[in-house]
């Protein structure tokens, strides 16, 4: 089925992102931590890309190293050949956690970055109020967060990431704080955003059934210290349903991660004492 995604193939041949033999590792008080060891995997422009593991594998510290906001310890991360050896401010970074300055009012908290850029303050509020209206805000621009529920302060923070049109959409458990239902929609529109506005998305995610329904290619990681698993390809039709996660396709892809999860420890069937 067509995704009604004009893609350039040779765009998407070439690797936008490039990360090679990357290594990480903290020095603590219990010792040395090697959070990443020799991570390699290259990303297309225009892909959905999600890194699923467990918690401490490394994930959001592929994503920090990613951004340009930490170092590595060992390989490369290059964006389109170039090393990524400082803050990248090409990108949006949207992080479990809104992160919304309380005395601005939602509007105002999507337009700070646009401030600090320089941005025409006409050409910002509208495309500012673009994004609220697409993410089911349009009413609330006057709204200050503590009036917002908490998804509504997330669709916030995503304006915020998207508002000067970044190269590449960083996301680190967006939705994790979340209920159910919430992250549902979230989930929606986050799709409906990345399908209008062709963007590189990298989203790092604890959630099986949240990678298998948004992303091309899913990546799972292994336990601590974090290797590449299995990147998998997701092959399912867009725009993706809800309905969907209900089909044999979307059931055999979670199995199938499931299944590496209980493989490595990760997940334990037999594990607990409450069935006894």
């Amino acid at each position: 089925m067509d995704s009604g995604i004009p893609r350039d193939m040779d765009m998407l041949s070439a690797p936008y992102l490039r990360i090679s033999d990357l290594v990480k590792i903290y020095a603590t008080r219990d010792g040395v931590v090697r959070a990443l060891d020799r991570v390699s995997i290259d990303q297309p422009r225009g892909e959905f890309l999600s890194i699923l593991g467990p918690s401490g594998c490394g994930k959001s510290t592929l994503l920090m190293i990613a951004a340009g906001l930490i170092p590595a310890s060992g390989g490369s991360i290059t964006i389109e050949g170039k090393p990524v050896d400082s803050p990248r401010t090409s990108i949006g970074i949207v992080f479990q956690s809104p992160v919304l300055l309380e005395w601005r009012t939602a509007l105002g908290n999507v337009l700070l970055q646009t401030e600090a850029r320089g941005t025409k303050r006409e050409i910002a509020e509208q495309r500012a109020r673009e994004l609220l209206s697409a993410v089911g805000l349009a009413g609330f621009e006057d709204k200050f967060p503590h009036e917002l529920s908490g998804g509504m302060r997330q669709r916030v923070s995503i304006c915020r990431a998207l508002i000067h049109g970044p190269d590449h959409l960083l996301m680190d458990e967006p939705f994790g704080a979340l209920d159910s239902l919430t992250r549902d929609q979230l989930v929606l529109d986050l799709q409906q955003l990345w399908m209008r506005q062709q963007m590189t998305v990298l989203f790092i995610t604890h959630s099986i059934a949240e990678a298998v329904f948004l992303s091309d290619r899913v990546v799972v990681m292994s336990p601590r210290p974090g290797r590449i698993d299995r990147v998998i390809q997701i092959d399912l039709p867009r725009p993706r349903t809800l309905a969907m996660r209900d089909t044999p396709e979307f059931a055999a892809y979670s199995r199938q991660i499931m299944e590496l999860f209980l493989a490595r420890g990760v997940l334990n069937e037999h594990a607990g004492g409450l069935a006894k």
